[in-house]
C-alpha cells in the first residue's frame, strides 16, 4: 500500500486580506493555520503534501508557507486554473469565479496515484483528526465498494460567537457510515444555544451542538480521482449551464453520487477537538488565544 499524500487547497488562500502577505500570524514566532496543519500531520506520519494554489501566488506562496514545509517533507505544487477544463468545453464569458473544491482537488490528477487526505489550508483541525485519518488511509484499501473516509466534529465546537456560519451536517448510520450530509448555510450561536435558518436569519430553528459536521477533511483512495474527473464532465454538462459564472463543483456532490449509486463508503472519524477559524475578523483573538493556550501544554513545540 502507497503512503497517503496530504492534499491542502490553498488556492483561495488570503483572498479574504487582499493576498498573501497580508496573512496575519497566529503566534508569536511568525506561524499562520497552515503550519499547524503541516505539524500534525508530520506527527501522524505524513511525508508528502501536495499544494494547491493560484498560479499567481507560486513565487510568495513558495517564500512564505512552501519553504518552511520544505523542513519537514516532501512538497509538491500544483495550479488551479480556471481554464483547466476537458476538451470540448469552454470557459463561459465573464466566468471569475474558481470551479470549486472538486476541481481544485481534480488539478491533482497528473501527480496523485494513492490514498490521500485533503484539507482546507485555513483551518485548523487539532492533532487528533491527522492521526485518525492516517491511521485510516493506511489500514483500508477499496473492495467491491471504495472505501472512503471523513473527520466529523461536533457542531458546538465549530461555531463563532461572530455571525454565522455554514456547516455540512452529517447523518451517519449505526455503523458509523455517512449517509448524508445537509448543507445548512446559516447555522448561528443564539443565548439559547446553536439554531440555523432557511429564511437568512428570520426564523432559527434550534440544532444539537452535538450534531457531527463536516469541515472538509476527506480521506480518499487513488480511485476518487477517476470519479472526480468523470463527473466534473457531467457537472459542466448538466449544472454549469444552469448558473455559468456561479455553478461550484464541489466534493460533497460527488461523495454524495457515489453513496447514492452505492459504490463507496465513507466511515465517520469523530474528532473531540475544537475547530478554529477566522471566519470574521474578530474571531482572530479566538485563534491566537487557543493556540498560545496548546503551546503553553507543550502540544505544539514549533
Amino acid at each position: 500500500m502507497k503512503k497517503p499524500v496530504l492534499v491542502i487547497m490553498a488556492a483561495g488562500m488570503g483572498s479574504r486580506y487582499g493576498g498573501l502577505k497580508q496573512i496575519d500570524p497566529i503566534d508569536s514566532d511568525g506561524h499562520i493555520i497552515i503550519d499547524f496543519s503541516i505539524y500534525d500531520a508530520v506527527r501522524a506520519g505524513f511525508e508528502k503534501v501536495i499544494f494547491i494554489i493560484k498560479r499567481e501566488n507560486e513565487q510568495i506562496f513558495r517564500e512564505t508557507i512552501g519553504k518552511r514545509a520544505e523542513g519537514l517533507m516532501e512538497v509538491a505544487y500544483v495550479f488551479q486554473e480556471l481554464e483547466n477544463i476537458p476538451d470540448g468545453f469552454t470557459v463561459p464569458e465573464g466566468r471569475i469565479k474558481p470551479w470549486g473544491t472538486g476541481h481544485a482537488v481534480l488539478s491533482c490528477i497528473d501527480i496523485l496515484n494513492g490514498p490521500f487526505a485533503v484539507i482546507n489550508a485555513d483551518d485548523y483541525y487539532g492533532p487528533e483528526a491527522f492521526k485518525m485519518i492516517y491511521d485510516y488511509l493506511t489500514t483500508h484499501e477499496d473492495d467491491s465498494r471504495y472505501r472512503y473516509t471523513m473527520v466529523g466534529y461536533r457542531l458546538g465546537n465549530t461555531l463563532t460567537e461572530n455571525g454565522h456560519v455554514s456547516r455540512g451536517v452529517c447523518t451517519v448510520d449505526s455503523k458509523g457510515y455517512l449517509t448524508g450530509i445537509c448543507e445548512r448555510t446559516y447555522i448561528v450561536m443564539t443565548p439559547d444555544g446553536a439554531a440555523y435558518s432557511e429564511d437568512d436569519g428570520q426564523t432559527l430553528i434550534p440544532i444539537s451542538p452535538d450534531e457531527r459536521v463536516s469541515m472538509n477533511m476527506w480521506g480518499f483512495s487513488a480511485s476518487f480521482m477517476a470519479e472526480l474527473k468523470k463527473q466534473f464532465s457531467d457537472f459542466l454538462t448538466n449544472e454549469m449551464p444552469k448558473n455559468p459564472l456561479k455553478a461550484e463543483y464541489f466534493l460533497p456532490s460527488v461523495v454524495s453520487s457515489l453513496l447514492a449509486d452505492n459504490k463507496a463508503t465513507v466511515q465517520v472519524l469523530h474528532s473531540n477537538d475544537k475547530w478554529y477559524g477566522v471566519t470574521y475578523k474578530e474571531d482572530k483573538a479566538t485563534v491566537v488565544a487557543a493556540i498560545a493556550a496548546l503551546k503553553q501544554r507543550g502540544i505544539y513545540q514549533m
